[in-house]
């Protein structure tokens, strides 16, 4: 994210880089998955960090669908 915040003069540039962080936050559900399903992790404590990813997942989505207002030039 902060490689993107940093060219954000760019807006396909700045995009790409919140939608990589977004596939990478995808891929952290999955791995909570593999942890609760090997026991290294509670249920509870599997739900909440799923729900934390959950809302940084749709954050990024707004940030990816209006990043005129994260400074991206129209």
């Amino acid at each position: 994210m902060a490689e993107g915040y940093r060219r954000r003069k760019y807006v396909n540039h700045y995009i790409s880089k919140l939608t990589d962080s977004d596939a990478e936050n995808s891929e952290t559900l999955v791995w909570l998955d593999f942890a609760l399903a090997c026991n290294y992790i509670t249920r509870e404590t599997h739900n909440a960090l799923f729900l934390k990813s959950t809302e940084i997942g749709k954050l990024l989505h707004y940030m990816i669908t209006n990043p005129e207002k994260f400074g991206c030039p129209l």
